[in-house]
């Protein structure tokens, strides 16, 4: 049996959330019980381990068309120019990959990530094809006559952001896997003095859990209250030292004592948060100034402090909208530019500026960055675009990465073939579960705990698919 939780392990919940958290407490029994429950979770975990690791999740929000990320070339390109039609990418400028295993089909990359390109070649980077969201491993006959339950809504944003980042389709979740792994990996930290799980886009389901909910932060730091980097004697820093004041007083009510709690305590986070940053080292990695690119910079100096903040584990959140490409996908006059050739090139950058990153920090090894989004997309043109589908192909880098190679299945790219529901729209061959159950397996967790983060993860035939090491 592991060794008892120290009572430093349990986290003060009047002093853990931050200004742009999701979670209220709820006082009262219903939340005891639950709290309870979690803490169950954290004593099965084994005592703190001394290595850091970190999952940065990057989100590609409205569904990113990954049948022009991975290309097939050779005899298989006259097909897919022929059903992509005017979606489909010149032969000329794609970037050819050489995976180590192979199904006899030659693939390239879209030519707005030749840092991709680099990182699967020198074997920071590997590619998962064909995951999504299922409740059972499903196939086409299974599809057509429903003889095994699907995932609700498979076209909605909402719905599929929601099962993508729960990971539970086949019920109504109230905790994302991330927010579960949390829960379950805490007890690593020791005296953590922020959550572990820290968000650079705001609010997310991804990282909702029981104990553990994210910590927004901005691109520039914590978010604090006005005057909070005001002189003292100013009139904006007085006002700051007095609403602090205010939060600290004794309050009459359940309700004002914990929105008062949860105020001071973001407060404090937020003051201690920009201490810690301020002395962060000064990276000398480049990284782009773009919307990832910002994101991924500051989770660098996140990670640069985590051993201040007395973190062994941490799980971040970073997003990039503008995937849903009805219309304008791709440049009518050059193929190669658009708007989706814009989005690849932003998260090829960012993703191998923030790996360079890791490595001058001494932590690549340590730390994996993993794509996610709502669905693929269909193979079939809408005309100017592509329409929401449902299996899609992932990105995973990191030193950890056991790279140049495409994991999981890449589909009979023929419509109305052996895996396509109609339009294209592919039959994913990997779960959410089986992705996900791979990355917790890297980050600690056992596999006698894998049900706790993944209730259904039984289901599926592969809860390791080899790609971290």
């Amino acid at each position: 049996r592991p060794a008892p939780m120290k009572k430093s392990a349990v986290p003060d919940l009047s002093r853990r959330h931050s200004i742009g958290a999701t979670f209220c407490p709820v006082v009262g029994a219903t939340g005891f019980l639950s709290s309870l429950a979690s803490l169950r979770l954290i004593g099965a975990v084994a005592p703190a381990k001394t290595d850091y690791k970190a999952l940065v999740c990057l989100f590609l929000q409205g569904g990113n068309d990954a049948n022009n990320l991975i290309v097939p070339t050779g005899n298989d390109y006259a097909a897919y120019a022929a059903a992509r039609s005017n979606l489909a990418l010149p032969q000329t400028g794609l970037l050819p990959i050489a995976p180590k295993t192979s199904d006899g089909r030659t693939f390239a990359l879209h030519p707005a990530v030749p840092e991709l390109q680099g990182l699967f070649a020198s074997g920071q980077a590997a590619l998962l094809a064909n995951a999504g969201t299922l409740v059972f491993p499903t196939t086409l006959a299974q599809y057509k006559s429903a003889s095994v339950p699907l995932p609700p809504q498979l076209f909605s944003h909402s719905d599929q952001q929601v099962q993508w980042q729960s990971s539970v389709p086949d019920k109504p979740s109230t905790t994302g896997w991330g927010g579960r792994l949390a829960d379950l990996v805490n007890a690593f930290n020791t005296n953590n003095q922020i959550s572990m799980s820290i968000s650079l886009a705001g609010t997310n389901f991804f990282q909702v859990g029981n104990l553990v909910d994210e910590y927004a932060v901005t691109t520039n730091g914590a978010v604090t209250m006005a005057g909070a980097t005001s002189n003292a004697t100013s009139l904006d820093g007085v006002r700051y030292k007095a609403q602090k004041d205010l939060f600290a007083q004794s309050q009459p009510g359940l309700f004002d004592a914990a929105f008062a709690g949860i105020s001071s305590g973001a407060i404090s986070h937020g003051e201690l948060l920009a201490s810690v940053l301020a002395g962060a080292p000064t990276l000398t990695t480049a990284f782009p100034s773009t919307s990832v690119g910002n994101q991924l910079k500051m989770v660098a100096r996140l990670i640069s402090t985590a051993s201040n903040l007395n973190l062994k584990r941490q799980i971040f959140f970073v997003q990039l909208g503008g995937w849903d490409t009805h219309a304008s996908q791709l440049d009518s006059t050059d193929p190669t530019a658009g708007t989706h050739a814009g989005l690849l090139a932003q998260i090829s950058a960012g993703i191998n500026a923030f790996y360079n990153a890791t490595v001058e920090l001494g932590v690549a090894s340590q730390v994996t960055t993993f794509t996610a989004s709502d669905f693929g997309r269909t193979y079939r043109s809408n005309g100017d675009g592509s329409d929401h589908g449902w299996g899609n192909h992932q990105i995973v880098v990191g030193g950890a990465v056991k790279g140049t190679d495409i994991y999981g299945k890449i589909p009979t790219l023929t419509v109305n073939g052996p895996d396509d529901t109609g339009q294209g729209r592919w039959i994913p061959t990997t779960s959410v579960d089986e992705y996900a159950a791979t990355l917790a397996t890297w980050f600690g967790v056992s596999g006698t705990d894998l049900q706790t983060v993944l209730p259904n993860i039984g289901r599926f035939a592969h809860p390791n698919l080899g790609f971290l090491s």
